[in-house]
């Protein structure tokens, strides 16, 4: 294999969650350029979607979703490359005491159990055809869980990683490889309109809004959130051949906001 070849996808069937905005519509568009095919599901299909032949609308927090995502899969063939981007949080702020059972039980069907799901009906194909790459996107809040809105989403969170990692460990043996990819903050579409809200409702420029969100991390070194295409670069290498001996690794991409030692 050419040092050109290990950059390359061509003719690998990949589907990724999530993927109709944000860090998986970038991933969609990297995968894509590095010669995949790629299919995407998410709720709704994006007005004028450029591959609706490729796209799966359903919710994959359910199980009819999952069902109906791994139906149309597997008429294709076996899965090469499966990146679980989909996830999110809608608890209110309050602390613990005010997140309701519901509540709970949709962050984790979101957040882990879709991915556990999904897994478990597409992964037994790519064991047997003996070679695969499965991506789970984690977050930092496994690490530094944010109490006040968005500790159901930690929790889901943290656990998808110890499922990731022993997941890693079963599969690896059979040729599939497993890895988290733990973003912190994500300069997509929905942070932009977050610093308009957080400028507009306190009189400030959207440059000192930014500065009040990196703040209330707790500082992010590298003074900004990732953009959506370097979460993109990470996931390309990790799903091609040049990551061929990674394996139950968790990939941190936050401009260093978990502080280290």
């Amino acid at each position: 294999m050419t040092h050109e070849d290990r950059d390359r996808l061509d003719g690998r069937l990949a589907l990724v969650t999530g993927g109709s905005k944000g860090s998986g519509k970038a991933v969609v568009d990297r995968l894509r350029a590095m010669g995949a095919d790629v299919w995407t599901t998410a709720r709704t299909m994006p007005e004028g979607y450029d591959r609706p032949e490729r796209f799966i609308e359903a919710d994959t927090s359910t199980t009819q979703g999952v069902e109906s995502v791994a139906a149309r899969i597997a008429e294709h063939g076996p899965l090469k490359i499966l990146v679980h981007v989909v996830g999110g949080s809608s608890t209110p702020p309050g602390g613990f005491a005010v997140v309701t059972e519901d509540q709970w039980l949709a962050a984790l069907n979101l957040n882990l159990l879709g991915a556990v799901r999904l897994d478990r009906a597409l992964l037994p194909a790519m064991v047997e055809s003996g070679s695969g790459v499965v991506l789970h996107f984690g977050s930092i809040q496994r690490d530094m869980p944010l109490h006040d809105a968005t500790l159901a989403y930690a929790s889901a969170k943290a656990a998808l990683r110890t499922y990731s990692k022993g997941l890693a460990n079963e599969l690896a043996p059979r040729g599939v490889r497993v890895n988290t990819i733990s973003p912190g903050g994500i300069a997509t579409e929905g942070y932009d309109d977050f610093v308009d809200t957080i400028a507009n409702g306190n009189g400030l420029t959207r440059e000192q809004a930014k500065q009040s969100i990196l703040d209330s991390l707790g500082g992010v070194p590298l003074g900004r959130f990732a953009s959506t295409e370097e979460i993109a670069d990470l996931v390309g290498f990790l799903v091609s051949d040049r990551a061929s001996a990674v394996v139950g690794a968790e990939y941190v991409i936050d401009g260093g906001t978990v502080p280290t030692v």
